[in-house]
C-alpha cells in the first residue's frame, strides 16, 4: 500500500499537506527493510499508524509532550512503542538515545516552533544511523511570529528554515576558503540536503569529498603546493612570495573586513 493510501486511510493531516509524495521519493525502497524510526509529536496517533502498516518489519518509535492514550488512539501494536517526553528535553531525549541507540529515520512532526526543531535536531542527529534520515515537517512556521518565526527578516531571523539553509554549507565545508573556519560537528556527516514545500530532509552520510583548490581551507597553501609540483620546485621563493606573503595578506585583510562588518552589523 501507498503512503498516499495510508494517510488518508488515517486521516493524517500529512495526506492534506500532499507530504505523501516527499516521504514516497525517499522511502519507497525501505519498506520491507528491519528499520528503528522515531516520530515527534503522536497526536491522534494517525500517522504513527500509517508508518506502522507501512513499515510492517519496523520498529515505530513515537514521542510526545502530552500522555497519550494508547487504547483510545488504537495504538497497540507490536510494532509500535509511545513516550512521553519533550522533543527540547536533553534528559528526556537522551534516556531515549540509551534506550534505543540509533535511528534510521527520524520524522520531527512535533511543536513546530523553530527553538525547539533546532534543539531536536541538535540533541537527535548524531544517533541518526551514518545513512539514516531525517524529516522536518511544516517549516512554514519559521514564516509566522505566531509561532516564533520571522517573516520580517527572512534572511537572518533565528528560525529552523534558516538553520537549515545554513547547514547546507557543511556539504562545502572543504570548499570553504578561510583559514580561520572550525569544523563543525556536521562537516562531513551530512551527504544531502532538500528543500520541500514546508518540508526539510536531512540525508545522513559521508561526505569527505577533497576541494581541487583549496588546501585544508586554505586557497593561498593549494595554489603554492600545486605550483611547487609542477615546476618541479622550480621557481619556490617566488612562489611562496606571491601565495603565502602576497595573497595570505590579501585574505587577511578581507577576513578582518567582514570581521568588522558582522560586528557593526550585530551579525555575531
Amino acid at each position: 500500500m501507498s503512503l498516499k493510501y495510508l494517510f488518508k486511510k488515517y486521516k493524517s493531516d500529512k495526506y492534506f499537506h500532499n507530504y505523501h509524495n516527499v516521504y514516497e521519493h525517499f522511502l519507497h525502497k525501505l519498506k520491507k527493510k528491519k528499520l528503528k524510526i522515531l516520530e515527534i509529536g503522536v497526536s491522534d496517533g494517525s500517522s504513527i499508524k500509517a508508518w506502522s502498516e507501512y513499515f510492517k518489519s519496523s520498529l515505530i518509535i513515537g514521542i510526545d509532550i502530552k500522555k497519550i492514550d494508547i487504547k483510545k488512539r488504537k495504538l497497540k501494536k507490536k510494532n509500535i512503542h509511545v513516550l512521553e517526553g519533550s522533543q527540547s528535553d536533553p534528559k528526556f531525549i537522551n534516556s531515549l538515545i540509551n534506550k534505543y541507540k540509533k535511528f534510521d529515520i527520524i520524522i520531527d512532526d512535533g511543536s513546530h516552533f523553530p527553538k525547539d526543531v533546532i534543539k531536536s535536531f541538535k540533541l537527535l542527529f548524531h544517533s541518526l544511523d551514518k545513512n539514516g534520515l531525517y524529516f522536518i515537517e511544516d517549516t512554514q512556521t519559521s514564516y509566522n511570529h505566531y509561532f516564533g518565526g520571522n517573516p520580517f527578516d527572512l534572511k537572518f531571523a533565528n528560525t529552523h528554515v534558516n538553520f537549515f539553509k545554513q547547514l547546507t554549507d557543511t556539504l562545502n565545508y572543504n570548499e570553504i576558503a578561510n583559514p580561520f573556519y572550525k569544523k563543525s560537528g556536521y562537516d562531513g556527516l551530512i551527504k544531502a540536503i532538500s528543500f520541500y514545500n514546508n518540508i526539510v530532509v536531512i540525508k545522513k552520510g559521508s561526505n569527505i569529498q577533497k576541494s581541487n583548490i583549496v588546501l585544508n581551507n586554505s586557497y593561498e597553501n593549494k595554489r603554492y603546493t600545486t605550483k611547487i609540483k609542477r615546476s618541479g620546485g622550480e621557481g619556490k621563493i617566488k612562489f611562496f612570495i606571491k601565495y603565502m606573503i602576497i595573497f595570505k595578506l590579501f585574505t587577511y585583510t578581507f577576513f578582518l573586513i567582514n570581521f568588522f562588518k558582522k560586528i557593526i552589523l550585530f551579525r555575531y
